[in-house]
């Protein structure tokens, strides 16, 4: 079975859709000794070379996926790398023996909260496309004196520097005190364009000092979860995630003893973070609050 180029590397975990084709473009990758060509199909016996390194056919088309939820703190950064040497959220991840992680989308240093990491290009690929609709959920403290019209015009929608936006929901939380000048706020959203929530508030004159993701799509932060912490994910829930984007089911890997020990002596080095149980072997965390934003 034949399948197009950049979705075989995308799925493989060797970069996004749009990153791999800018490299297909650029002369980056070969199939069979010839310079690939956008929208080219390959197989399994097909040689593919990225960047002049032969792939292994048999980890191109197998059919596994593996998803990580990351409590991330305050204080990192979502990219690979930093060239300011901050954290990011890839020093406390599992090494993997092939492939690499990819983010679901990014949050911005001051945020915390639930990132999605996965080894399925596509599948992060379509979560994280505005076309799918999958909605992010936070928890945001805002100062400021908000009205109900505020939230309407929220929820009805702005105009930004890049397009309109607006939330899908508001909520105020069930323990907030509406005489504070910190008010506290379930906010959802469809998209993920940067600061998108922070600058929905800023939009009408109010300033948000404290902000964390809560869900993605249908994968909520469990509350076991400690900042600098990740879970596996199991097969139900990755396969819930899969029919969020119209994705078939395939197989979850547990990671080996071996990575586990690895992840542990990486981080007792760094004096910080931890790891859990796999949430296919632990008790399912408590359900949300049912007044949050859906």
């Amino acid at each position: 079975m034949s399948e197009r180029l950049q979705k075989v590397l995308a799925r493989a975990g060797l970069g996004s859709r749009r990153a791999l084709e800018d490299a297909i473009t650029a002369g980056r990758i070969a199939v069979n000794g010839e310079t690939a060509t956008l929208g080219q199909k390959v197989t399994a016996t097909d040689q593919v070379k990225f960047d002049g390194r032969l792939l292994d056919a048999s980890e191109l088309f197998s059919q596994s996926r593996l998803v990580l939820a990351y409590h991330k703190p305050e204080g990192e950064v979502s990219t690979r790398s930093d060239p300011e040497g901050r954290p990011t959220i890839f020093d406390r991840l599992p090494k993997l023996a092939s492939g690499r992680w990819i983010a679901v989308g990014r949050l911005d240093i001051n945020t915390s909260g639930l990132m999605l990491l996965t080894t399925d290009g596509e599948l992060a690929n379509r979560l994280m496309h505005p076309s799918n609709e999958v909605d992010r959920e936070y928890l945001v403290r805002v100062h400021g004196d908000v009205q109900e019209s505020h939230l309407k015009t929220l929820v009805e929608g702005v105009i930004l520097d890049d397009g309109s936006a607006r939330f899908t929901d508001i909520v105020v939380h069930p323990e907030d005190d509406p005489e504070r000048s910190n008010r506290w706020f379930y906010v959802a959203l469809m998209e993920g364009r940067n600061r998108e929530v922070r600058r929905l508030w800023e939009s009408l004159g109010f300033q948000v000092n404290r902000l964390k993701r809560v869900r993605y799509g249908c994968i909520f932060l469990p509350s076991f979860l400690k900042q600098g912490q990740f879970v596996e994910l199991g097969q139900k829930e990755v396969d819930d995630l899969a029919k969020l984007v119209d994705l078939p089911s395939v197989p979850v890997p547990k990671m080996t003893p071996q990575q586990l020990k690895d992840v542990r002596r990486r981080l007792s080095k760094k004096g910080s973070g931890r790891i859990t149980e796999s949430s296919q072997t632990r008790a399912k965390s408590p359900k949300p609050p049912s007044r949050r934003a859906r």
